[in-house]
């Protein structure tokens, strides 16, 4: 079995709670389900069945991690009220669970006075993070490393705002000559700094950024949507436990619930350290705000109806797993990242494989050896084809000739701009215990 399902006999059990809430009321009986329901539901989930099986161990390509049961059954039960958090009377309980959990993502990072809510998503939350530094430095540019997410080129051409990408170094990380070069020009507002990128999973070094800002003056950004929650691992290099111990130190924050997280789509999160932003959100509605003095969600930020059920799900996993160094959360973030670093060392002593960077979080880059980028390429595809037929999921990368140029050489004839490696990220933690089978079911289709 791969579905769990056992956990809807709890969901039964909180939806007659959640039925007291109305106790006294006249009775009113909703539309209750047909059999016709059952037959679209049915055929909805035949349709379904089109899909890779993410939640199994052997799914370990993109970053899809299943929500955690508890995250899943606290989702549908607040269905059931269907809560918006835009304005408290939409969503009472909902918002004041939404400001707790985000509480507790903020305490993750240090911070104790904060503005910050949830979202859809990294791309909403970097564009509200991007829209208050343009708004505070207008005219000002955006900067971020080329292996940054495209989002941020995108969501700065729809703010107006100027975006330049900065070179990244042989560790695919923002290179810090060049990014100075830009910043003597005067004309840089924010430096966004990856924690985590989403193709290698590298690590901008984020206590040289801090130093640059104090001669430069310009707003600190970290895009951390993929691996905020890495913060609280116990097994990162002494390099990137300076990046995260440093956070507290920036001006916004944006990290994703619905990757490391155990959420469902879609729940981002931003953080601004300085609550006076706020002001730059303000905004009235005739009818909206209007039923209590406390703040409104809806008052801080840019989305207005939003879903209460994510901020319901993100509270009872935390409820559950705390956000403590040592806890459950951060013992399953480390075995995500050891399992990533067994994986690399099998590929770097075995002369099959070409390796580039050593993970720093819990993705991987590799490839089959071949003598030209074009036949790596090639062999990568039909690794990656071979293995799904053996039920293995991996995913594929093009990684810039020049970077792979660092690690290979001159054993390889690079005759394309960029080579097809093959990419795997290992973010649940039953990664760990199946690292024996996801590693022989490579080894049998990798090319002699």
């Amino acid at each position: 079995m791969v579905l769990e399902v056992s956990g809807l006999k709890i969901l039964e059990e909180t939806l007659h709670s959640l039925e007291e809430t109305f106790h006294g009321m006249p009775e009113f009986v909703p539309e209750a389900c047909t059999g016709e329901m059952r037959g679209v539901l049915l055929e909805a989930a035949t349709r379904m069945q089109d899909n890779y099986p993410y939640p199994h161990p052997l799914y370990a390509g993109q970053m899809l991690k299943p929500p955690h049961p508890v995250a899943r059954l606290a989702y549908m039960m607040s269905m059931w009220i269907n809560p918006n958090n835009h304005a408290l009377d939409g969503g009472r309980a909902s918002s004041a669970m939404e400001k707790e959990a985000v509480a507790g993502i903020a305490t993750m990072f240090g911070w104790s006075e904060f503005l910050g809510h949830l979202c859809g998503g990294g791309t909403m939350a970097n564009l509200e993070a991007l829209w208050v530094s343009g708004r505070l430095h207008p005219g000002k540019k955006i900067v971020a490393s080329s292996m940054a997410h495209y989002t941020h080129g995108r969501i700065s051409e729809v703010l107006q705002l100027n975006f330049e990408a900065i070179p990244v170094d042989d560790q695919a990380k923002m290179d810090m000559n060049a990014l100075k070069q830009v910043l003597d020009r005067g004309d840089v507002g924010t430096v966004v700094a990856t924690l985590g990128t989403t193709g290698v999973g590298s690590v901008d070094p984020l206590p040289e950024i801090i130093e640059l800002q104090k001669q430069y003056g310009f707003r600190i950004h970290v895009d951390s949507a993929y691996g905020g929650y890495f913060g609280l691992a116990d097994n990162l290099t002494e390099e990137v436990r300076g990046a995260f111990d440093a956070i507290s130190a920036v001006d916004s924050i944006v990290i994703d619930p619905h990757k490391h997280g155990l959420q469902p789509y879609g729940c981002g999160c931003v953080l601004f350290k300085d609550p006076s932003v706020g002001q730059m959100y303000s905004h009235d509605s005739p009818y909206t705000y209007f039923s209590s003095d406390e703040l409104h969600l809806g008052e801080i930020t840019l989305e207005c109806s939003r879903a209460g059920a994510s901020a319901v799900a993100l509270w009872a996993t935390q409820k559950l797993l705390p956000l403590r160094p040592g806890g459950q959360f951060a013992e399953d973030i480390s075995k995500g990242r050891q399992a990533a670093l067994m994986l690399f060392d099998e590929f770097k002593k075995d002369k099959r494989y070409l390796t580039v960077m050593a993970p720093e979080l819990d993705i991987i880059i590799w490839a089959p050896e071949g003598k030209t980028s074009s036949q790596i390429s090639q062999l990568s595809q039909a690794c990656f084809d071979d293995a799904e037929r053996e039920h293995l999921y991996l995913a594929l990368m093009e990684l810039p000739a020049d970077l792979a140029k660092a690690y290979w050489g001159d054993t390889v004839t690079f005759d394309t701009p960029t080579v097809t490696c093959l990419r795997s990220t290992l973010m649940k933690p039953e990664h760990l215990e199946w690292l024996p089978e996801i590693h022989k079911i490579i080894d049998k289709v990798t090319p002699a």
